[in-house]
């Protein structure tokens, strides 16, 4: 009854394997599939570069584009049905294995016209199955900064536009206390290897004006690595200077520390140039400690996470207004 004229036939599945999770699956589909066996795998959860990528290496993916008398297919659908797998996946961690074949794909519409699914019972939470921790959305936030809204969440892949307009504005003195060295350029690798993160290891939080879309501006960020073992975690900040003083660097402390906390984390530590009085001033109203005398010009400063609620709020609220608040 479906009109397969212009249509490509294409598999989508997800198998569990006992080492890496469940895996996601694309390929030429059809009654041929085994015989073809046109497939890649990748990982959840996808996003719309990843399922590019995943599509990408597939061989139909040459014939998708359109060829002599058949247009091409509407790539757009294609992504968002992957994508759409991909969260069902994460989100309900009794589904064992699933294929959809043949998935129609054309310029129209994608449909599906076969679909198998294997469940059995599962305990515990949904992301631990999975190899790559789901984008924690659970995060983000809208918090009041100097009366003006700012949308506080984890940082996501699409952000480097974003943030390397941020690190761009930022003045040398203000690197130098962030990086303890001077950047003149800031290169893709290395904003890549700062919005590109393992959420099960790491943790970026970032503060963005109240209109959240790709030409939104990024004012402060705020973020930690822990240890394989989750003993300890390294954070460090840093807030526009136009944000610097109002309160900005406190509320992002908080919201790290207590990610940091939810994920049991033994303590946080940190280091900041000695002359760097605002930081160390803002770190000790928020429950911080100098580790011994300071070493090369450096203090290190670490905090139990199980004591966030020792932070003297009103030296807190003091701090935004100090004039120089270089995080």
């Amino acid at each position: 009854m479906a009109d397969t004229s212009t249509a490509h036939e294409l598999i989508v599945g997800v198998a569990t394997d006992p080492v890496f999770g469940p895996v996601l699956m694309l390929g030429q589909g059809g009654t041929a599939v085994e015989v073809i066996k046109d497939r890649v795998f990748g990982l959840p959860p996808l996003n719309a570069p990843l399922a590019r990528e995943m599509l990408s290496r597939t061989r139909v993916s040459k014939l998708l584009v359109g060829y002599r008398n058949r247009p091409a297919i509407d790539e757009a659908a294609l992504l968002q049905v992957m994508s759409q797998v991909s969260t069902l996946i994460c989100e309900i961690p009794e589904i064992e294995e699933l294929d959809i074949n043949p998935l129609l794909v054309s310029r129209e519409r994608v449909l599906v016209l076969d679909a198998r699914i294997r469940v059995s019972p599962y305990a515990g939470p949904a992301e631990r199955r999975l190899a790559i921790r789901p984008y924690p959305s659970e995060l983000q936030r809208t918090i009041d900064c100097a009366t003006t809204p700012i949308t506080l969440r984890p940082v996501r892949p699409e952000d480097e536009p974003a943030h390397t307009r941020f690190l761009r504005a930022l003045p040398p003195e203000d690197v130098y206390f962030r990086f303890f060295h001077v950047v003149k350029e800031w290169t893709h690798p290395q904003v890549a290897r700062l919005t590109q993160i393992d959420y099960d290891r790491e943790m970026a939080l970032v503060a963005v004006l109240a209109s959240d879309t790709p030409n939104a501006q990024i004012v402060g960020v705020a973020r930690c690595i822990g240890t394989p073992d989750n003993t300890e975690a390294e954070f460090a900040i840093v807030v526009h200077r136009d944000w610097q003083g109002k309160g900005l660097g406190f509320q992002l402390m908080h919201a790290l520390t207590e990610d940091c906390r939810q994920r049991h984390t033994g303590e946080l530590y940190g280091y900041v140039l000695t002359y760097n009085r605002a930081m160390l001033e803002l770190a000790e109203a928020c429950g911080f400690t100098a580790v011994g005398p300071p070493l090369g010009g450096v203090t290190k400063i670490v905090l139990h996470t199980g004591e966030w609620n020792q932070c003297d709020h009103a030296r807190a609220i003091a701090c935004r207004r100090v004039p120089r608040t270089a995080l």
